[in-house]
């Protein structure tokens, strides 16, 4: 193996604003050509760890370094961040935080533009990294802004591939992308390592979606220190994944409540690596006839209807065409489909964000068209993805109370819903607190719980679970459980699989302005076309009922969906 490019020894790191370390005793060893996922619970130091690879520690973020950490064979504490840069490229999680041109191309040529690169070396550079990333002539000349998620990490990519560095750094590369974008992602991730034979560094929590290609080792971190660096196969061989609050891959979950035994030697890194013995499909197949179904639930009248709604925007542009959906009072489930698909307006249409020029919205039987903004709002709450967007008072228990506030509602019967809506979410010790104190997950419910306060019959929640791990994820949607078995309708935009197979009883499915399925979850994830389409991703679930020998990958997927709900009583 080549020498080390990068190299922590006995490395530790404490924050000037912290009263102790964030990093403990840190020994990795990174060499060119490797690819290596960094993963591990909120708050386990691995976004500090990327700090470090990328100097931002100690450069930007002031702090105590112990130990060694070294780049080419030198310390990092003797370069400076231009050295850096031109070895270790950073791909952002938000992209849009990394732009600084006014086109693609300016925003590629940038870091050529500093170091004062002449004109036709500039453009022969330009154009081999957009070339290598896919970008093609035509988006050149567009703003960053206009592309879509893909896209913009592309652009970003392309952006730090012309220094010819020698790590590539991507912080959660997959977090605001659909899923097929995001596999797309990884693909791309893969190639461009291989043409340029650099290291690459994956900062993720989610581990499967990233092992669909191959992943040469996975470093797990719990409470800043390394627990594991190890094969994927080896990892995923053990119990550390879930001990730490990282979610699994749903096959290998599957895989233990059927009893199976997950050794190295089966390959478990991927489904399409995974090899099973006779006996270990038999368990497979045993398991899935003796769990049984769930009992269907009882019919419940429609609360939200749309009919043949219509709308396009200023810009000439038809966001939706013909949408005709429902939500079932009482529901939890999920709108999805690709980026663009018009899963957003719709939301904004049914919450009087937007009028729609066609067909019609019904709420609990009444026309939506005859509402006030304010009628809406007192029907039908939504909560950005963002929290931070939405968070305009500095303490907890006034950001609850605005929009009573603002309605004129008594202060005393203020007091008395803020106080019952905090304790309902969990935030009642907290309520003198200042909302910057709390936890991004804190923050999400206090947007949730100033929504509460209005009391809505149905709320409607932009990606609740977007950029958290396992433990927090976990964490929001078993609060909006609570508050749908409380009687709240919850309405769910998002891209994340895993949550709706997990929580959602169906699915509404967006693509290119138009409804295209509204079904059961596993009926929707078990059907290529639908998946092909919304730009969706078959669950790994019904690859392991067909290797499994199962004629149903439909129902092995709903009688996982059933028997996860029944043990976590969902």
């Amino acid at each position: 193996m080549s020498d080390p490019i990068l190299c922590f020894k006995n490395f530790g790191f404490q924050y000037n604003a912290q009263s102790s370390p964030t990093l403990y005793d840190i020994n990795l060893t990174i060499h060119k050509g490797e690819k290596v996922l960094i993963t591990g619970p909120s708050g386990c130091g691995k976004s500090t760890l990327a700090h470090c690879i990328n100097g931002l520690v100690p450069f930007s973020y002031k702090g105590k370094m112990e130990g060694s950490l070294t780049l080419g064979g030198k310390e990092t504490k003797d370069l400076s961040i231009f050295d850096i840069s031109h070895r270790v490229g950073t791909v952002l999680q938000d992209s849009d935080g990394q732009f600084i041109g006014l086109t693609v191309a300016e925003d590629i040529a940038f870091s050529l533009e500093n170091d004062c690169v002449s004109g036709p070396e500039l453009y022969e550079r330009v154009n081999a990294a957009a070339g290598k990333v896919g970008i093609s002539e035509e988006l050149m000349r567009h703003a960053p802004g206009e592309l879509s998620g893909g896209q913009k990490q592309r652009v970003s990519l392309a952006g730090v591939m012309v220094d010819d560095v020698d790590i590539f750094l991507f912080d959660e590369p997959l977090a605001n992308l659909d899923p097929a974008t995001g596999k797309q992602a990884i693909e791309l991730i893969d190639e461009i390592q291989r043409q340029t034979g650099a290291a690459v560094v994956i900062i993720e929590h989610r581990v499967e979606d990233v092992l669909h290609r191959h992943v040469d080792r996975v470093v797990l971190m719990q409470q800043g220190r390394i627990v594991s660096d190890s094969t994927p196969d080896e990892l995923l061989s053990g119990p550390l994944l879930s001990e730490c609050g990282v979610r699994e891959p749903l096959y290998i979950t599957a895989l233990k409540y059927a009893g199976v035994q997950i050794t190295p030697a089966m390959h478990p890194a991927h489904i399409d690596t995974l090899s099973l013995s006779q006996a270990d499909k038999e368990k497979v197949r045993s398991w899935f006839h003796s769990t049984p179904a769930a009992a269907a639930k009882p019919q419940r009248p429609v609360l939200l209807q749309a009919e043949n709604v219509s709308f396009s925007y200023a810009n000439g542009h038809h966001a939706l065409k013909d949408i005709t959906a429902s939500v079932l009072k009482g529901e939890l489930i999920a709108i999805v489909g690709t980026n663009g698909a018009g899963k957003s307006t719709f939301s904004k249409v049914v919450c009087g964000f937007e009028t729609h020029q066609s067909g019609s919205i019904r709420f609990a039987g009444e026309d939506l068209a005859q509402y006030s903004i304010k009628e809406h709002a007192d029907r039908i709450g939504y909560v950005m993805q963002n929290p931070n967007q939405m968070i305009s008072k500095v303490l907890i228990f006034d950001e609850v109370a605005l929009g009573l506030r603002t309605r004129g509602v008594p202060e005393e019967k203020i007091t008395e819903t803020v106080n019952n809506t905090l304790k309902i979410c969990g935030l009642w010790p907290f309520r003198k607190w200042p909302v910057s104190a709390l936890s991004y997950g804190q923050k999400k419910r206090v947007t949730i719980a100033s929504i509460l306060a209005l009391e809505p019959e149905m709320i409607i929640l932009d990606e609740p679970t977007a950029g958290q791990d396992y433990r927090h994820y976990s964490e929001i949607m078993e609060f909006l459980l609570d508050l749908n078995r409380r009687g709240i309708t919850i309405v769910m935009i998002t891209h994340d699989m895993h949550l709706m197979l997990e929580y959602a009883e169906r699915a509404v499915v967006f693509s290119g302005g138009r409804v295209i399925a509204d079904a059961p979850c596993a009926d929707i994830l078990t059907n290529a076309e639908i998946v092909s389409r919304a730009s969706l991703k078959e669950t790994s679930l019904y690859t392991l009922a067909l290797l499994s020998g199962l004629e149903s990958g439909r129902e092995f997927v709903q009688r996982f969906i059933d028997y996860e709900r029944e043990v976590y009583n969902r």
